[in-house]
């Protein structure tokens, strides 16, 4: 059905990574030219096989602070169970729960780039100890965020709150599975704004619905949207949300600024925001 509603277009634009463009998809695509996404990558998108057939594959916008700040508005949901309160108190009942305070806390962030280092310094902020690990992860590089660096598992076992920032790719897929969330403490959260499959999905339900750890905060699943029965919209230690990190007035301005710049750029025979520049030395 998307190769048929698609096959006319000389150009397309995607809005994340909610389409995938495969190599099969784009073959049957012959007037496709110039393939924009929102956001500077796009794991949902085959480049090399645009590459290949010679279509162009631009971005558009990113880089914002927008999942920076939902991160921290699922942590301080967590913490001061504002969505448990603000339902009591519009059904008549006062001061129902005890939250917890940020100052002092071990904050937990796998992945110091561009999202994690600004999670870092709001912890700071909040007087929080941060620690940090990845795979690529220096000394040097924790220390200019204002993070110790840390061993995974000791990340996992001194952490009260632990944040993922890491890219999905194939050293990442099931990063935090059942022996990770075993290491973490019980009254650790565990907050994910990165990617569904980063975290092993069955086995994070399991250690929230047993109460091996206090709770989590979501915007992204294995399957989006997530489905009407799924177990996690029926635990009562989540927070989720329907993968809202970069859905912002301000963030869609720049994409959809950013698209039109592209489009005009590619009509001139000047692309910018190009994620694949060998095509365009093909002849």
């Amino acid at each position: 059905i998307v190769k048929e509603r698609l096959h006319d277009f000389e150009i397309i634009a995607a809005m994340r990574e909610r389409t995938p463009f495969g190599r099969e998809l784009l073959t049957g695509l012959p007037n496709l030219k110039l393939l924009i996404t929102t956001g500077m990558r796009n794991a949902a998108i085959d480049v090399d096989a645009a590459t290949d057939l010679g279509i162009i594959v631009c971005g558009a916008g990113g880089g914002g602070v927008s999942t920076v700040e939902l991160t921290w508005g699922l942590i301080l949901a967590l913490l001061r169970h504002i969505p448990q309160e603000d339902k009591a108190t519009r059904e008549g009942h006062w001061q129902t729960t005890l939250g917890n305070d940020l100052k002092g806390k071990v904050l937990g962030i796998i992945g110091l780039g561009r999202l994690g280092s600004r999670i870092a310094a709001i912890g700071n902020a909040f007087e929080m100890q941060v620690i940090a690990w990845s795979q690529n992860l220096d000394q040097a590089r924790a220390a200019q965020c204002g993070a110790t660096l840390v061993t995974k598992d000791e990340l996992l076992t001194r952490s009260d709150i632990i944040s993922i920032h890491v890219q999905r790719s194939d050293r990442t897929m099931g990063l935090i599975g059942s022996h990770e969330l075993s290491l973490m403490k019980p009254t650790a959260y565990l907050i994910n704004t990165s990617r569904g499959p980063i975290v092993d999905e069955a086995a994070l339900i399991e250690a929230l619905k047993s109460h091996a750890i206090a709770g989590a905060g979501l915007d992204v699943y294995d399957q989006e949207p997530l489905p009407l029965d799924h177990p996690l919209r029926n635990l009562d230690n989540t927070v989720i949300t329907p993968h809202i990190g970069y859905v912002t007035n301000e963030t869609y301005k720049k994409f959809y600024t950013e698209i039109v710049a592209d489009i005009i750029a590619y009509t001139k025979g000047q692309p910018v925001r190009v994620l694949n520049p060998t095509v365009l030395a093909r002849d």
